[in-house]
């Protein structure tokens, strides 16, 4: 009998307690989430800052110190102080009730402090200085990691499109090497030259290679940092190189930085927080007044009383705290200044950057790309009837596979300048 309630009261408090069975639920709903198998560079992004643990993590301090700003706003406490004396425990013989009622003695007392300088306020000043840099640096790093992203992402576009080419190469020069086979089995060739082109397959055959292992590391890198649980292993990323002409102005961007970059605003910030704090070590300065309210009853007596007490400032005038304020409100000016440089320096070279890398896909785009497949193509029809060496059409055929591969790779430049643009300003300005 004593064990079938004692069941049923564990099966009871197991019901009735149901934000435990809500709670262990929740992991499971978390996890059973939808992941993005089709990745573009903008879900990348948004994943990013949503997911990675290192930036939810420096975002707390942002609690921290709103929290902070609740401290620093706090009035002292009144405290309530009893005192009672006189207990003639030595001479048992007066500890009577008529003694106690006529010669003992029991003073109730309340003092509170009364903050002057204005102390409270410039507390909270410095308090909210102190959330706004958090905030900005936050922010920064926000920036950071967006520009981390958009780089994987294109290093990872780069051996997509790498990859793409490779296997269509191989297969044109698997092409290639089949008429040459027949050709060989004709008498038309060689069996040498088959061979020196059959050797040329591994080439071929080793970009591929090359490509599929650049593409799996570009893929790892980017899913650590969107985080593992929000794709799955193998995701896929859409997008292409591109390269589209964007007006951009070098004074524009400087100004656009100065007034968008997180850690030029986060040193700004940082000065008038330096500056609070000079003024807080000023009001620090001025001693605060204590006040005190009092009932005494000594025997039959009763009575109430009035005090304060203030510090007198002969040697402690917070001398050492004002001069060290002042000293880090001159370095935060001169730290601010340096950040500002370091801003437009930024953004003169990312845009001297992007001019050079829209110059070289320019190039390429020029003629470049057509001259390396026409001279394929006629060093590839001239061998076949015999008016051209082996070696003439594997040397334009290697121009052509180089030619593509450093174009490629000249869009990937072009496209991270725009995004360094993008970053250096600390806003989108070029799409």
């Amino acid at each position: 009998m004593v064990l079938r309630f004692a069941t049923l009261f564990i099966v009871a408090g197991f019901a009735l307690y149901e934000p435990w069975a809500s709670n262990a639920q929740a992991p499971s709903s978390k996890s059973s989430s939808p992941m993005l198998s089709r990745l573009t560079m903008e879900d990348a992004t948004r994943l990013a800052l949503e997911h990675n643990q290192s930036l939810r993590a420096q975002r707390f301090a942002i609690d921290q110190a709103k929290a902070s700003e609740i401290t620093a706003a706090l009035k002292p406490n009144p405290v309530f102080t009893n005192v009672n004396e006189d207990f003639q425990i030595f001479t048992p013989s007066n500890l009577t009730l008529d003694n106690l009622r006529t010669n003992q003695e029991f003073t109730n007392s309340v003092t509170y402090t009364i903050e002057r300088g204005g102390k409270r306020l410039k507390r909270v000043q410095v308090a909210q200085d102190n959330t706004d840099v958090t905030a900005k640096t936050v922010a920064d790093n926000e920036r950071q990691l967006k520009f981390q992203v958009v780089q994987v992402f294109i290093n990872a576009l780069l051996a997509k499109s790498n990859l793409e080419f490779a296997r269509k190469d191989l297969k044109n020069f698997l092409q290639v090497v089949e008429i040459n086979q027949h050709r060989m089995e004709a008498g038309d060739i060689a069996e040498s030259d088959y061979l020196k082109i059959k050797l040329q397959q591994l080439q071929f055959e080793q970009d591929v290679s090359a490509a599929q292992i650049a593409l799996v590391q570009g893929k790892a890198a980017l899913r650590q940092l969107v985080g593992y649980g929000t794709v799955p292993e193998n995701f896929e990323i859409i997008g292409d190189l591109k390269h589209a002409k964007y007006p951009a102005a070098s004074t524009d961007l400087e100004n656009e930085a100065l007034l968008s970059r997180p850690d030029f605003l986060a040193a700004q910030s940082a000065a008038k927080l330096a500056d609070d704090t000079v003024k807080l070590a000023y009001g620090d300065r001025v001693r605060d007044l204590t006040v005190e309210s009092e009932y005494k009853r000594s025997g039959i007596i009763n009575g109430l009383g009035f005090g304060f007490s203030i510090e007198l400032p002969v040697h402690d005038r917070n001398q050492g705290e004002i001069a060290r304020s002042k000293a880090a409100a001159s370095q935060a000016v001169e730290s601010a200044e340096s950040v500002r440089i370091g801003v437009l320096t930024d953004v003169r070279s990312a845009y001297a950057g992007y001019q050079t890398a829209e110059e070289v896909a320019s190039l390429y785009e020029s003629g470049y790309l057509d001259q390396a497949a026409q001279s394929r193509e006629i060093s590839n029809y001239a061998y076949q009837r015999g008016a051209a060496s082996l070696l003439d059409m594997l040397d334009a055929e290697r121009s052509y596979r180089a030619t593509q591969l450093a174009y490629r790779q000249a869009l990937a430049a072009y496209m991270t300048s725009t995004e360094q643009i993008n970053f250096v300003v600390g806003k989108k300005v070029m799409p």
